[in-house]
């Protein structure tokens, strides 16, 4: 079996109910095989990123165990995001929920369309934030 791995997942909605996406978010997370939630971020209300007008953002952090492979994980963020009804039209456009692999233990991986950590990581001070919230749960 393999051992599992710590796993940072960003969660953030700004269209319709966003705490209910974010609720849906945490619940699917939990269920997915192999994988078990060990902390959640405090919920912050950010203004959104990139030149397309919207509203702002419900954030949250989630800090999993899992034994899923990066791939599989993403592959199960984006059947949740669909769950929501999440459509990608544009890049920084508004959405229903998005879930992003931040970090993912100490792995580095660069794909066409998996890049762990997340390169935006540098650039998002809330994603910061809920990372410095969920480091004491991670080394505790």
């Amino acid at each position: 079996m393999t051992a599992p791995e710590r796993v940072f997942i960003a969660l953030g909605s700004n269209v319709g109910d966003r705490e209910a996406h974010l609720a849906h978010a945490r619940a699917r997370l939990a269920q997915l095989p192999g994988t078990h939630v060990v902390a959640v971020s405090r919920v912050e209300e950010t203004a959104p990123l990139g030149p397309v007008a919207q509203g702002p953002f419900l954030n949250q952090m989630v800090l999993l165990e899992t034994t899923l492979e990066p791939r599989a994980l993403l592959r199960h963020c984006l059947a949740i995001e669909a769950e929501r009804g999440r459509v990608r039209r544009e890049r920084w456009g508004p959405r229903t929920l998005d879930l992003d692999l931040v970090r993912f233990g100490e792995r580095r991986v660069m794909e066409a369309d998996l890049t762990l950590p997340h390169p935006e990581l540098e650039r998002r001070p809330f994603w910061q934030r809920e990372l410095a919230e969920l480091e004491v749960v991670a080394h505790a």
